[in-house]
Formats: structure tokens, C-alpha cells, sequence
């Protein structure tokens, strides 16, 4: 893993707009115009929606504009095309609240990978509906927020997740095997900006114990994935997905174990490619720059 830029030094690029001739020699023109030196570039023209994506990371010859100095210039560009556009620090970090319920494999994951360095998070604060974790969170020097959900208490509990958002700003939300379905109104709130992780079974073997019921179907194939929340339960654009091999040699707490390695790691995957500015929503889908 190459080490991280200083702040300041690199930045990262991100646009999508109505296809059009033009587009990459405006970006290009831009980055001329300022001293940059683009050091990754990629594009994708989706030919069914007729839209353009780009990510594009740049460093400079010479002085070093400020980030608005930046922002404030390339709106001009964006403005012009149609373009909806991000523009950040490559070394900033990005603020994630994790979410946790009582499975614990994902949250110890990406805590461990935030720790090495693996992924370019600020981890502010955990939240549960259980207690289980605040020693394993507190550990790592992260505040734990015990916050009990119930049928009744659902709407001030979700207000309450809100606020801490807010309060922390947050710009990311991760549901490490979170068990709570989040409403409309929260799924809005957190559009574009909340990963979920469930097993890839779905829509076969709902409820509870989906990998022993998969394992007495004499399933060959586990899998997960990882996409954003929205409305449709489990049917936000998908990020990543993966499988694993099983067999009929396997016991079910076999098949959990096996099923837990691959949560971990689609929702790393996802987690490092979203705060690396590499997922871009298409309507349903998304375009991944890996």
C-alpha cells in the first residue's frame, strides 16, 4: 500500500453530467490552466442513460492552490456543462459513523483496518441498539453510543442517529451488520451516503438463520454484498459483491464462518472505494472506479 499524500498536495475529481462533446478537454483545460499534473484518470460513458462519469487524481508543478481557491474556480467549468462535481483532499480523511447491532465480524474489521492504516477514515463515533461492543470500541479510543431501538422509540431514536450525524459531521454512514431497518425519511437523509452489508442469498432465505437454511438447501455458493440504503429494503445501487465456495462437507457454523469472511471483506471493499471517491451512483446502479 503506497503511503498517503501530505494534505495539501494531492486532489481528487470527481464529475458526472449529460454526455456531450468536450467534456474531458474542459477537465484537461482546467487542470492546464492551474499547474495540474494528473497522475490517474478514468471515464465512462453509460450509452443507456447517456450520462458521463469521471474521477480524475492530480498533483501540481509549481504553487499549490488552496481547495476553494480550486472548488471556486472549477464551478465555472461544472456550471457550464451541466456537471456535478466533488473536488477534495486526496490525504483528508472522511468523517464514518459506524453502525452496529450484535454481530460483531465487520465493526472489528474495519476498526482493525482503520487502526493499519488500511482505510482513509475519521471514525468519530460507534452506535448500537446493544451494549455488546463498547469495550472493543472504546479500545481503540472511539466513542460508544448505546442507543436502544424499539417499536416506540424508533422516530426519537433515528433523530437521535441524525443529530449525532450532524453533530459529528459525518459524511458517511456504515451499517456493519446493523439490524435495524432504517426509515424513509433516514434513508433520504443519508442518500448516497450509508452503506449497507447483507448475505447475497436474498430474496431466498429471509429471516432468521439465512446461512443454515442456505446449507440445508445444499447451497454451493455463498456470497454478500454491499450497496447504499435506500428506501427498498436491500435494493440500494449495488458497490461490490462476492462469493465463497461451500460444500457439502460444511457444517452451517461453517458455512456462517465463511459467509462472515466474505461481509468483511465486500464491506471493506466498499467502504475504502466510497471514502476514496470512487463510487459514483447511476440511477440503480454505480459506476466503480477501482
Amino acid at each position: 500500500m503506497s503511503p498517503r499524500p501530505a494534505p495539501g498536495q494531492q486532489y481528487v475529481l470527481t464529475l458526472s453530467c449529460k454526455d456531450g462533446p468536450g467534456l474531458v478537454h474542459a477537465v484537461a483545460g482546467f487542470l492546464v490552466r492551474y499547474g495540474g499534473n494528473i497522475l490517474a484518470s478514468q471515464q465512462f460513458e453509460d450509452r443507456g442513460t447517456g450520462r458521463f462519469f469521471m474521477r480524475v487524481q492530480f498533483d501540481f508543478v509549481g504553487a499549490v492552490p488552496s481547495l476553494a481557491d480550486l472548488r471556486a474556480a472549477f464551478a465555472e467549468v461544472a456550471d457550464a456543462y451541466g456537471m456535478q462535481s466533488t473536488l477534495s483532499d486526496v490525504a483528508t480523511p472522511m468523517r464514518t459513523l459506524i453502525l452496529v447491532s450484535k454481530f460483531g465480524h465487520c465493526l472489528n474489521d474495519l476498526l482493525y483496518r482503520h487502526r493499519m492504516g488500511m482505510l482513509n477514515l475519521e471514525i468519530p463515533v460507534v452506535v448500537s441498539n446493544h451494549p455488546d461492543f463498547a469495550d472493543l470500541v472504546t479500545s481503540y479510543g472511539i466513542e460508544y453510543v448505546h442507543l436502544p431501538v424499539t417499536p416506540d422509540t424508533k422516530p426519537e431514536a433515528e433523530a437521535e442517529l441524525l443529530r449525532l450525524v450532524g453533530e459529528h459531521e459525518v459524511e458517511l454512514v456504515v451499517l456493519a451488520r446493523y439490524m435495524q431497518v432504517l426509515s424513509g425519511p433516514t434513508s433520504h437523509a443519508l442518500a448516497g451516503r450509508a452503506i449497507n452489508i447483507h448475505h447475497s442469498f436474498l430474496p431466498s432465505f429471509k429471516g432468521a438463520k439465512p446461512y443454515h437454511q442456505a446449507h440445508a438447501r445444499g447451497v454451493k455458493l455463498i456470497g454478500a454484498t454491499a450497496h447504499y440504503v435506500n428506501d427498498d429494503l436491500d435494493e440500494g445501487p449495488i458497490i461490490e459483491q462476492d462469493v465463497a465456495r461451500v460444500d457439502h462437507q460444511m457444517s452451517p457454523e461453517d458455512f456462517v464462518a465463511a459467509g462472515r469472511d466474505v461481509e468483511t471483506q465486500v464491506l471493506s471493499r466498499a467502504v475504502r472505494w466510497h471514502s476514496e471517491h470512487r463510487v459514483m451512483v447511476n440511477d440503480s446502479r454505480t459506476v466503480v472506479f477501482r
